[in-house]
């Protein structure tokens, strides 16, 4: 048996969560993958995987045999592509991924132009909003926002992202606008839902002497940030986002934002990536030119039109 496929179809079958999407993927009958599989059982002389129908679970042995074998088929392929000549010269594909919103509006038209100025390299850009394992996951390079909890990682710093509040011009005419933090208790406030239940919003006072944690008691809670911006606008209550999340409706005056003294410390934005030492040529070549345009853009996002000019009766410290 060839046991560096049989690694692989583990992997694939581990990585998909069950053998028909890992078929379907590998373009593989069901039957002959679970063969497979088996035969590698067989040969080791213990089960890996839990089977049923819809999905499958790794044994202990399973779960450690598989990390081993991420490791040896991760060198395997970096050997073949410094083989295939990958670190002499820019070529191959780059497997990248990024938060929704600002892959679609910042990493995407960078990669665009990455394209069309290496026409040898061809991209995978992964849009999700939860942070993936690089190494596991197989990805080459990873745009994080909000302090790194993986020392492991080599990172690059492309700029920071300021974390606002915003409300629209008509909910300010009604509500006015808040002065402080204390002044979002008794204002209805929209919330997003995520992997992490946000009890609070975190505010510097004007002072800067200590932050002031507001707890978070939402008219509206939603699912995603475009959903919380649209609420915003339609009136509902105040928001707090990254600031590239509501730009585009403060520069056409749909939003205004508030409480600007009070915003905490800009999260930093980094590229990130696992590699360490020499690295192939089309991922420096990527992290050169990508670093140069996310530094740019995001540079140019505290020049979009505050609330101070736009929103009625709005706090103008």
């Amino acid at each position: 048996m060839d046991r560096l496929e049989a690694m692989s179809l583990l992997r694939e079958a581990v990585d998909r969560g069950s053998l028909s999407a890992a078929s379907r993927a590998l373009r593989m009958p069901v039957p002959t993958l679970s063969r497979k599989i088996s035969d590698l059982e067989a040969r080791i002389g213990t089960r890996l995987l839990v089977r049923t129908t819809r999905s499958l679970a790794l044994t202990d042995a399973g779960i450690a045999y598989l990390a081993a074998a991420r490791r040896i088929l991760h060198d395997v392929e970096t050997a073949e592509r410094e083989a295939a000549g990958e670190y002499a010269e820019p070529k191959g594909q780059l497997v990248l991924t990024a938060p929704i919103q600002f892959g679609r509006l910042h990493v995407l038209p960078t990669v665009a132009d990455f394209l069309t100025a290496f026409p040898e390299i061809s991209v995978r850009l992964l849009l999700n909003d939860r942070n993936v394992h690089l190494v596991e996951d197989e990805i080459d390079m990873a745009v994080r926002i909000g302090p790194l909890v993986d020392s492991s990682m080599v990172a690059t710093k492309v700029g920071t992202m300021r974390v606002v509040a915003a409300a629209s011009p008509a909910f300010l005419a009604r509500y006015g606008a808040p002065a402080t933090p204390d002044d979002l208790r008794d204002r209805p406030v929209v919330a997003v839902e995520g992997p992490m239940v946000e009890t609070s919003w975190r505010f510097a006072p004007t002072a800067r002497t200590a932050p002031i944690d507001i707890p978070l008691r939402p008219r509206l809670a939603v699912t995603t940030t475009e959903a919380a911006v649209d609420a915003a606008v339609l009136g509902t209550g105040i928001i707090r986002l990254l600031h590239y999340q509501v730009s585009e409706a403060v520069e056409t005056g749909r939003l205004s934002l508030v409480l600007e003294d009070a915003e905490p410390e800009p999260v930093p934005v980094h590229l990130v990536h696992a590699t360490r030492g020499q690295m192939p040529l089309k991922l420096r070549r990527f992290l050169d030119f990508a670093a140069e345009r996310l530094r740019s853009r995001l540079h140019e996002l505290p020049r979009n039109p505050s609330s101070r000019a736009t929103a009625p009766g709005l706090n103008k410290g």
